[in-house]
């Protein structure tokens, strides 16, 4: 008899606006035990340093989570000209350091170089492994990471204002994998200069922005509320929230049941591919995918709720 998990069995997401200096993974263990969710992850590590959208899934929500790992991401970052540092923003120990301060007619045409599909090389302080080891803990250890250059995508940066000459605050609409600390870095090097980030807020992660989003401190009260955390529940946005951008289809009892064993169903249109969502009564049962061998619609991802 296996052993009965701890918490509740909840499910959904929380679209949390992380506050400074405190981690990812801090965040999720708080958020779980906040809810006394059995189980919780999120989707897309964010800085300590960041603030902002850090979505975080409860129970079977964890099954979406790889599909919010690769949503759009908006940023909005201040950047320091005048220094690099060690860790590509404030609180890295200073490498170098320059005089000059680009004017913002240069900064706006510079960032023309840093949109479409770009190559980027990672902050040595990252959490991408060299040889099996987190970069970060080598940077931290005095070694030289080398870490390799990679293609990511940034759709498009805005140039917010201008408060003075050390700054320059930006707006970056990206895909997964864009280091905001690296492109701030980037940026002062073909300026002619240093440059780190100062701030970092991120604003969006796929379907989840600021609008629907909710600190520690007012989850902590809600939490307080009532002993049956009806108060909490009712924040926790629907599974499917993650996986808005792919289509849906209704079953009926019986393909339900055979979905629910794991078996593959026919499909009622031709034109459907890739993956889609499969509900039954109105609310989520699997995410599936067509398979273009036999042409059925085969289960990947089956919610228990």
């Amino acid at each position: 008899m296996g052993r009965r998990k701890k918490g509740r069995a909840i499910s959904g997401w929380v679209n949390l606006d992380k506050p400074l200096e405190l981690g990812s993974t801090p965040a999720v263990s708080q958020i779980r035990r906040l809810f006394d969710a059995q189980k919780a992850g999120h989707a897309g590590t964010l800085d300590p340093l960041a603030t902002g959208i850090l979505p975080i899934a409860l129970g079977e929500a964890t099954k979406t989570v790889s599909f919010m790992q690769d949503a759009a991401k908006t940023y909005e970052v201040l950047v320091v000209f005048g220094a690099a540092t060690s860790t590509d923003d404030r609180e890295g120990a200073v490498l170098a350091t320059s005089e000059l301060r680009p004017e913002t007619p240069d900064i706006a045409a510079a960032l023309a170089q840093f949109t479409g599909e770009i190559s980027q090389i990672p902050p040595q302080f990252s959490a991408l492994k060299k040889d099996g080891k987190r970069a970060y803990d080598l940077a931290r250890a005095g070694e030289a990471v080398a870490l390799q250059a990679r293609a990511v995508r940034i759709d498009a940066i805005t140039l917010l204002e201008r408060p003075d000459k050390d700054h320059v605050r930006l707006k970056i609409d990206c895909g997964k994998g864009v280091y905001i600390r690296a492109l701030a870095r980037d940026l002062g090097t073909v300026l002619g200069g240093f440059a780190h980030v100062g701030a970092l807020r991120r604003t969006r992660v796929g379907p989840f922005d600021e609008k629907s989003a909710l600190g520690l401190e007012k989850l902590t009260a809600l939490g307080h509320i009532a002993p049956d955390l009806a108060a909490l529940d009712a924040c926790l946005l629907p599974l499917e929230t993650a996986l808005d951008d792919i289509p849906a289809l209704a079953l009926d009892d019986d393909t339900a049941s055979r979905i629910k064993q794991g078996q593959a169903i026919s499909p009622p249109d031709p034109k459907i591919s890739g993956h889609v969502l499969l509900t039954h009564c109105g609310q989520a049962l699997a995410i599936a995918a067509m398979d273009e061998e036999d042409g059925l619609i085969k289960p990947r991802r089956v919610f228990n709720l």
